[in-house]
């Protein structure tokens, strides 16, 4: 049987210990309202004068009254909660990426249920499910390999935002950031210090962002008349340990080479440990350049030039554009644009 509370969108809260339950009817009591106003302040759609809502205030703060978002969402036809796929939950990247969503969310009385879908399909897609049956009121999915036709048809039954591609489809909204841009700056700021032989640690090659990265890479050598060297291409998996086990590969292939772009910063700070192992010095004898601009990146030894992929500023996007959704508006979001952030990692070459 239903409680006189979830009917009017309140709930039922464990009041301090030993002093039993505290309901809405008892915080109304005592603030000496009627139960459907304390209600409609609780849920925000209250009209009422700055007295009364003290009042309610100090008697909910008295009695330890703790709403229940679920019972007071699904007055309202929702939970207020959005599921977030991400793909690793203890990446510096997607962990700033997370951080700007709660951002966003908290204030709106939103709270966001992670999963990680660890660059699988299969297990992104099983992600989606868990988040459906969990009821949530849209869903973000940061990247990914969810096929397309995956996303648009999930969107047909509630709000999808996705990163990373450049989707369109009713009831989604995606967020692209510019790769191959970011990838020709890199590049671009190498060549114009007068580096020519610059190495390329890659991602991995199934996701959109590193084949957009490298063909970036690709265009600034091409428009600066540098024949394109496949040997100087490295495969990487976006951690530290595939950027130092590339530099390992490029340097016992007796590839010469005076400046790296890393296709992340993580892979960029373990080319420069692997340099360091050689006893290489960045950027004296190697320049290095990373991509995303993660705040550890102006920490390290030396400071990396890197390109800014602004995470936190994504997820914040990200959130926006889903409010906005819920609030029957059509989303509008500016993704920032690429731009190199130039620091002690690179110099010209032969000044060592």
């Amino acid at each position: 049987m239903k409680s006189k509370d979830s009917a009017r969108g309140g709930a039922k809260a464990a009041a301090p210990r030993g002093s039993g339950t505290v309901t809405l009817e008892m915080v109304a009591q005592a603030a000496g309202v009627s139960p459907s106003t304390v209600s409609r302040i609780l849920n925000g759609t209250a009209v009422v004068n700055e007295l009364k809502k003290q009042a309610v205030d100090d008697a909910i703060a008295r009695l330890g009254f703790v709403p229940n978002p679920m019972a007071r969402g699904l007055a309202g036809g929702r939970t207020l909660s959005i599921g977030v796929v991400t793909q690793a939950i203890d990446s510096p990247f997607y962990g700033a990426a997370l951080r700007g969503i709660e951002d966003e969310l908290d204030p709106a009385g939103y709270s966001p249920l992670y999963v990680s879908g660890h660059w699988n399909a299969a297990a992104e897609a099983r992600c989606i499910e868990v988040l459906r049956s969990r009821r949530v009121d849209g869903i973000v999915v940061l990247t990914g390999r969810l096929p397309d036709q995956a996303l648009k048809a999930c969107a047909k039954n509630l709000p999808v935002v996705v990163t990373g591609r450049g989707l369109k489809a009713p009831g989604l909204f995606s967020l692209n950031f510019d790769n191959c841009e970011g990838g020709r700056l890199a590049t671009q700021h190498l060549i114009d210090l007068g580096h020519r032989r610059i190495a390329f640690i890659a991602g991995d090659p199934d996701h959109p962002d590193a084949t957009e990265r490298l063909r970036g890479y690709r265009m600034a050598l091409e428009a600066a008349a540098i024949s394109f060297d496949p040997a100087l291409v490295v495969p990487g998996e976006y951690h530290e340990v595939s950027g130092l086990l590339a530099v390992d590969r490029l340097i016992e292939a007796r590839q010469g080479f005076t400046a790296i772009f890393a296709a992340n910063d993580q892979m960029a700070v373990g080319a420069c440990l692997g340099l360091h192992r050689r006893g290489l010095r960045v950027p004296q004898d190697v320049s290095v350049v990373g991509f995303d601009d993660l705040s550890v990146s102006r920490y390290t030894l030396p400071p990396l030039t890197t390109v800014q992929h602004p995470a936190r500023e994504l997820g914040q996007l990200a959130a926006q554009a889903m409010l906005q959704m819920l609030r029957g508006e059509k989303p509008a979001a500016d993704v920032p644009l690429p731009r190199v952030v130039v620091r002690e990692s690179t110099r010209a070459p032969g000044k060592g």
